[in-house]
């Protein structure tokens, strides 16, 4: 057997190398700085702001960059609309491009009614706390120390928020000024300037489909918003706004007939839409009249070609707009999935019991009273039982 040889005494340029395996130090990668954006703290991801505070807190912290976000439209397509507006608000202060696409109204008058930015001291109002006085009457004192076991209860907090601010605030009951609106770059698509023609037989698409994602992808392509392209300029975020996808409008009998000839057009145009912003610094959002959708298993085909998707029920005309239960609210909020990266199934929320309202100038969205009461009734229940 052979003796190992000793490279003691040897000269360093006869030794063998050191570094001969092949594991590398793994290194941070750099993440793109782009104005509006933030990563996300459980996976990196990019996110932006939908212009919602509660929204965004109810998606994980905001929009991840590449993801459609689907909006399911309540009857009157009153609230649907109105977080549409904020999300192009929110890419419009921002200064993020935008890219509105209609089949009825003219994108420059969707533009035109985006709600202004108010100031945070505006936004969030602090409650003055009143002055005490020396002389309270004696009464008032013994009915607060009845209630010492109160004092312990945690304080349940309806609106929905992060610790850490993100996004803007605006004022519903204000228009934007035109000069703030138009310092924004918008691509617009007009489904009537586009004609479109019948759709071959073999074809799942409608040709108004068909135009708008070649459009979209035109708009990706010579803007640099792909990210296989070279950077030649500073980088930038594209907000994608469509509005009433599936209707009528738009040349497809999906809501119109229970057995509809073009049933699978807005699934393969979703289908497509994702493909699309995978590849691209983008990020969409979409409304659907699901209430017109006769078929509830292609709704959940495209719901769960979707990222992210909302559905929004508003008391308009119901029962419970005049329920003293629901006095607070103008409607619900249904959570039908949350993207959950590296997973095959989606996520969703802790909280399920969510209504939404619109106030003087603020859309929220809140835990609703009776969750509330029960949170509270719970822990006073598992105070009492702690001291038996």
């Amino acid at each position: 057997m052979a003796a190992p040889v000793s490279t003691v005494g040897k000269p360093s340029a006869e030794r063998l190398p050191l570094n001969t395996t092949s594991f590398q130090k793994k290194t941070r990668t750099k993440l793109i700085s782009i104005p509006g954006t933030r990563p996300s703290v459980q996976n990196g991801q990019l996110l932006v702001s939908t212009g919602v505070t509660s929204l965004d807190y109810l998606l994980g912290g905001g929009l991840a960059v590449g993801t459609v976000l689907l909006v399911e439209e309540d009857r009157y397509d009153s609230y649907s609309r109105m977080i549409l507006k904020y999300f192009l608000a929110e890419g419009v202060v921002c200064r993020h491009e935008l890219f509105v696409a209609s089949a009825q109204d003219n994108p420059d008058d969707i533009l035109q009614e985006l709600p202004a930015p108010i100031l945070d001291d505006v936004a969030i109002h602090k409650p003055v706390e009143q002055p005490r006085l020396s002389c309270e009457p004696q009464d008032s004192l013994d009915a607060m120390k009845i209630a010492w076991r109160y004092q312990n209860l945690p304080k349940v907090q309806s609106a929905l928020a992060s610790s850490s601010r993100f996004g803007h605030y605006y004022d519903v009951s204000k228009t934007m000024e035109p000069e703030i609106r138009q310092a924004a770059k918008c691509h617009r698509f007009y489904l009537t300037e586009h004609p479109t023609q019948s759709p071959p037989t073999h074809s799942t698409m409608l040709e108004s489909y068909s135009a708008l994602l070649k459009s979209l992808q035109e708009v990706i392509n010579s803007e640099g918003f792909d990210v296989a392209a070279p950077m030649s300029k500073s980088r930038n975020i594209l907000r994608i706004g469509l509005p009433s996808l599936g209707s009528a409008l738009w040349g497809d009998d999906l809501s119109c007939h229970d057995n509809p000839r073009n049933g699978h057009a807005l699934a393969t145009f979703f289908y497509g839409l994702r493909a699309m912003l995978r590849s691209s610094l983008a990020v969409a959002v979409v409304t659907v009249p699901s209430h017109l959708i006769q078929d509830r298993a292609l709704m959940g085909n495209i719901t769960r070609l979707c990222d992210n998707a909302i559905a929004l029920e508003s008391f308009k005309g119901s029962e419970r707009e005049t329920n003293p239960l629901y006095k607070d609210y103008h409607g619900l909020l249904h959570v039908r999935q949350v993207p959950h990266l590296n997973c095959l199934a989606s996520k969703l929320p802790d909280h399920k019991d969510l209504a939404f309202k619109l106030k003087r100038k603020q859309f929220t969205i809140e835990l609703k009273r009776s969750c509330e009461l029960l949170q509270k009734w719970i822990f006073l229940f598992r105070s009492l039982l702690c001291t038996l």
